[in-house]
């Protein structure tokens, strides 16, 4: 049977590329008794005796998929947010990072709009965020008006899948336009009375970027809920841990109210940034209470 991968669904439909075909297919009944949906980004095998009807038959394992973004075998997540217009959020950026980190995607972050701010605005903005440098995610800082930083970022996108999310309202179709110009992806402007911009995007699909590298369009969203992780997972969501977690007094420490805890006397010495550990302190407190309501 014929293979290929998944890169776009749309209204019960699912759209394979094999090679130089395009073919249209829908999932089989046996999909859903199994209550398994196939997956932007799935390799499978199928069979159509035309471009315009077939079926998939049968769905590769998955090394990895996001249920929202609704995608699968993510070799790199872009997380797109701005330096102004809406103003950067780094809960946000940081409920993104735990994410993939649950899920084993490496993450780059992009921050656009820099020519809104001025030099010394931007050098102050750059100090601010340098924690996630010296955790180890690549910054990308991206101009539309100018294209500075594109071919940086496509760059990192060649023989990959990336998918890219983020903040609604951060000039994500516009980023896109800018890395394929050949898509002219409708774009909004911000909404003055809410903060953020309107969802653009109505499904998830895979383009083609640049030397066999694809990026999927998502749409966006302003709230993202903790991945379903046990909560005493949490800490390996978040790298910067890693080198104190060992010197802990307690086996099992959550770094919260032990004592004798590396990780707490780092964030005092400054070592661990104090947002990013009252982030951690947060998202910890979320995943308690959900497991509270689940077994109650």
């Amino acid at each position: 049977m014929p293979e290929g991968i998944i890169y776009k669904a749309l209204s019960g439909f699912y759209y394979i590329k094999n090679g130089d075909q395009d073919i249209q297919c829908r999932a089989r009944g046996i999909f859903r008794k199994r209550k398994v949906s196939p997956l932007v980004g799935d390799h499978v095998t199928y069979e159509a005796k035309k471009p315009s009807d077939g079926y998939i038959l049968s769905i590769q394992a998955r090394k990895n998929a996001l249920k929202r973004p609704p995608i699968a075998n993510i070799d790199q997540a872009i997380l797109v947010f701005s330096v102004e217009e809406p103003s950067f959020d780094c809960q946000l950026l940081d409920r993104f990072l735990v994410t993939m980190e649950a899920h084993a995607i490496h993450s780059l972050i992009c921050f656009t709009k820099k020519d809104l701010l001025t030099a010394n605005d931007l050098s102050k903005f750059k100090t601010q965020i340098n924690i996630y440098e010296r955790i180890g995610y690549p910054v990308f800082f991206i101009s539309s008006v100018t294209n500075e930083g594109i071919s940086e970022l496509k760059k990192q996108m060649a023989h990959r899948i990336s998918v890219v999310t983020g903040q609604s309202g951060v000039g994500k179709s516009t980023l896109l336009n800018h890395l394929n110009s050949s898509l002219s992806i409708e774009t909004q402007s911000i909404s003055q009375a809410l903060g953020r911009g309107k969802h653009t995007t109505r499904h998830t699909e895979l383009i083609p970027i640049v030397e066999d590298g694809y990026i999927a369009d998502t749409p966006g969203f302003s709230a993202l809920e903790i991945p379903e992780i046990v909560s005493v997972d949490l800490e390996n969501c978040f790298p910067e841990f890693s080198a104190y977690r060992d010197g802990c007094r307690f086996r099992g420490c959550t770094h919260l109210a032990e004592p004798n805890c590396r990780v707490k006397e780092a964030v005092s010495a400054g070592e661990i940034d104090q947002k990013r550990y009252a982030h951690y302190s947060l998202f910890f407190q979320e995943l308690k209470e959900r497991e509270r309501k689940k077994y109650q």
